[in-house]
């Protein structure tokens, strides 16, 4: 049985993924490598827990040793490990460095040395800062505005430079805004779903005129895999859907799923350094046959309807000193 390594699989994206790779490719098998940090949560995945396709290790992407024994064992990579949050990234770049650019750095070597296939990074829109007018497609340059997407910038720099002196075949994705079942609580959307499930007021920053481009975590993952059986060694592909809304209208159709008022929104000062707007253009990722299959408002109710079903996943998780922003 051929395997794919996945970084991170303990995460929001990573355990969706690999709940959708193995449903969807049975001849597959995955090992998970994560080290657990505050978001990644083993529960994910308990339900893959004794099955002969899935195995989990609990282990740091900068751990070179590791790394290459795991190398070795695995045809294919999905590099999905990764400190995501700015609002962390503000009070301290240290984690962010290590793992998004040294951790990606230790992967990049060690699949080189096993000659690995297929090697699939995931980034971020944020690389390219503030979009004001029309789209980001993948020749714009980096502009990146927090030590978050600095630190992702310099993980695709570090790609491309292997790319480009060792034809290593990986291939980087930036992706837009994800959201769905399994994201901490931190991020704007559960953070506001969950919030209302407990009859609390949700944070909204400025003035809420901040644009994003929201995608339902399984279209992200479809987009994931289509990159890693189809994308060309050496490319680059941004995913989006075009669901582009500010976080005023996002948190007015939250509201209205829950059926509330905006009596429920509470103002609070703006992030540092806070993007106006995200917008990628997409059009090679069509090329290679991709079609989203969720709108938004299908996700929102999948996302709500899930949160609402799950309450002893997020709330022990509601204590974190970060979820009370947005």
């Amino acid at each position: 049985m051929k395997q794919l390594l996945v970084t991170g699989g303990c995460g929001f994206i990573g355990s969706n993924f690999v709940h959708y790779f193995l449903k969807n490719r049975p001849e597959w098998g995955v090992i998970n490598l994560d080290k657990l940090s505050y978001s990644g949560n083993p529960a994910n995945l308990r339900d893959l827990e004794g099955s002969s396709r899935y195995k989990f290790v609990k282990g740091d992407i900068t751990d070179k040793k590791l790394v290459q024994k795991l190398m070795k064992k695995v045809s294919a990579i999905m590099h999905l490990a990764a400190e995501t949050h700015v609002d962390r990234s503000i009070e301290s770049a240290d984690d962010f460095l290590k793992t998004n650019v040294l951790g990606t750095a230790t992967l990049l070597e060690a699949s080189l040395a096993c000659g690995i296939k297929r090697f699939v990074h995931m980034s971020t829109d944020e690389v390219y800062g503030t979009i004001t007018k029309g789209y980001a497609d993948e020749r714009a340059p980096l502009l990146p505005n927090s030590p978050y997407s600095a630190s992702k910038a310099g993980a695709d720099l570090l790609v491309r430079s292997f790319q480009k002196t060792f034809r290593h075949p990986a291939m980087i994705v930036r992706c837009t805004n994800n959201f769905g079942p399994y994201q901490f609580p931190e991020k704007v959307i559960p953070l506001f779903v969950t919030n209302l499930l407990q009859n609390k007021t949700v944070p909204l920053y400025g003035n809420g005129k901040h644009r994003r481009d929201w995608i339902y975590v399984e279209d992200a993952c479809r987009a994931l895999l289509l990159v890693l059986e189809r994308g060309k060694a050496g490319e680059l592909y941004n995913v989006g859907v075009h669901h582009e809304m500010n976080n005023l209208d996002l948190t007015r159709a939250i509201l209205r799923h829950f059926k509330k008022g905006k009596e429920m929104i509470r103002y609070v000062t703006d992030r540092l350094g806070h993007d106006l707007r995200y917008a990628v253009n997409f059009n090679k990722l069509r090329r290679l046959g991709f079609r989203p299959r969720w709108s938004f408002a299908k996700g929102l109710a999948a996302t709500a309807k899930w949160y609402r079903e799950n309450p002893e996943w997020w709330q022990p998780l509601k204590q974190d000193k970060y979820t009370v922003k947005s």
